[in-house]
């Protein structure tokens, strides 16, 4: 195979987006000394990487109890009204991100899906109040396009960010009853 070919360069990618996914707090000599490749050339995919749009960015994974947090995902199946385009204006305006920045909320993940529920976004907020209230703006906002709204609270996290939750261990307080 020639060094440059396309097929060796997705598998390079490959390789250092791995690392990345598994702590993006990795410097590039890390990386480069986990994948046998040089600094340079890792250096160079990732700016490559970041100006294709494949990475989007780097986050923290955080624990949300340490931070007083709770963490949240909303369900939404819509109605079967034809979207207009000043309601997907709204999406991409990131309207409901401004309401939720307004009451503390921080939104996590935002995906429109296909399946029994056409739109999932998990979030963290302070308490289940602030939470609902969310929910509210998400129905004002949406007004006519949302047929069923869930909010679930999570109780525990096991894996977020492709991240393994550091202590597993404390999802048995959630079950302290079982023998």
């Amino acid at each position: 195979m020639a060094k440059n070919s396309t097929q060796q360069i997705i598998q390079d990618e490959k390789k250092i987006i791995g690392e990345l996914l598994k702590n993006a707090n990795k410097s590039v000599n890390e990386i480069a000394k986990t994948c046998g490749f040089s600094r340079q050339k890792v250096w160079r995919i990732i700016k490559n990487l970041e100006n294709n749009n494949t990475i989007w960015g780097y986050t923290a994974v955080i624990n949300e109890e340490k931070q007083d947090l709770g963490g949240y995902v909303v369900l939404i199946k819509r109605t079967n009204s034809p979207i207009r385009k000043d309601m997907l204006d709204k999406v991409i305006q990131r309207e409901l991100v401004q309401k939720a920045n307004k009451i503390g909320i921080h939104l996590i993940t935002s995906i429109y899906t296909n399946g029994i529920y056409d739109w999932f976004i998990s979030f963290n907020a302070k308490n289940i109040k602030d939470a609902k209230k969310f929910v509210e703006d998400l129905n004002i906002l949406f007004e006519g396009y949302i047929g069923d709204i869930q909010l679930l609270q999570n109780m525990f996290v096991i894996q977020s960010g492709g991240i393994q939750n550091p202590e597993p261990e404390k999802l048995k307080e959630l079950f302290h009853d079982l023998k």
